[in-house]
């Protein structure tokens, strides 16, 4: 067989021949994946070849048909356009970026997150988008202020109505407390603190959102005073002094029915 330009022979550890297709653009050797036969393998190549080459190639022009994968596609064009080379599918613009999926699915990121999501790769499952960092499944909304069981437009938002737009400034977290949302009366702005047991218990409703923070703290407390074993996750509260924060502790007001809660599950009458 003749040789094709950017096709490779190897072999695997069983012994089976298979392709690799790379080639070399700007100094830098670019390896375009592995193939079960050489045709496809230069293939690869000469799409890859074109793309470099004719700058009229976009990302629109994607063809799942390509005997290149989309994340490479959009790797050479990144580079074609923005001299950089990135094997996750990124994509620079002058302030910000394209992290791709496919042509019509991508996220927005600062320039600030480029190099973490340069060396961090997306994935998906169950319609949740995470990384693995430091061998943990992280949700990238954490990276953002969004706590996991957030609710959209209760407690935070895209300003722009766009929820694939991680920029920062387009979110807008409105609720940072856990068991806290904010309502309006009359005017003036008041925080409802809430704690799931079995079903909702409203806590209390609060002038101020560090009293509703504390509020559901002391109710964490009360609840595992009798028995409730359920693992809450106690809001943190930046820049208040333990002395502070002792006499709103002390003074906050709790629902009676927090107050007075027995387990049943422990034999106890609620």
């Amino acid at each position: 067989m003749p040789n094709l330009a950017g096709v490779y022979t190897t072999t695997r550890k069983d012994g089976t021949i298979y392709y690799r297709a790379s080639l070399t653009y700007r100094a830098k050797h670019i390896s375009l994946g592995s193939y079960n036969d050489v045709e496809s393998a230069h293939a690869a190549y000469k799409a890859a070849r074109r793309i470099l080459d004719d700058k009229t190639f976009t990302i629109n022009n994607y063809d799942e048909n390509s005997p290149l994968l989309f994340e490479k596609w959009v790797s050479l064009i990144n580079f074609r356009d923005n001299g950089i080379y990135f094997a996750n599918p990124i994509y620079i613009r002058p302030s910000f970026f394209y992290y791709y999926f496919s042509p019509s699915d991508f996220f927005i990121f600062d320039k600030d997150d480029l190099f973490y999501y340069s060396s961090h790769k997306i994935s998906c499952r169950g319609g949740h988008y995470f990384v693995a960092d430091y061998g943990m499944q992280v949700n990238i909304m954490n990276r953002y202020g969004i706590k996991n069981y957030s609710i959209e437009d209760k407690d935070y938002r895209f300003v722009n109505g766009n929820s694939h737009d991680f920029r920062y400034n387009n979110i807008e977290i409105l609720n940072i407390y856990n068991g806290v949302s904010s309502f309006y009366s009359k005017g003036k702005k008041y925080y409802r603190t809430k704690i799931h047991i079995k079903g909702n218990y409203t806590v209390g409703v609060y002038d101020s959102e560090i009293k509703a923070a504390i509020a559901y703290n002391k109710a964490i407390d009360i609840l595992k005073k009798v028995g409730v074993k359920k693992a809450y996750i106690p809001n943190y509260m930046e820049g208040i002094s333990p002395s502070v924060y002792a006499d709103i502790y002390s003074s906050v007001k709790i629902s009676c029915k927090i107050e007075h809660y027995k387990d049943a599950s422990n034999g106890l009458n609620s």
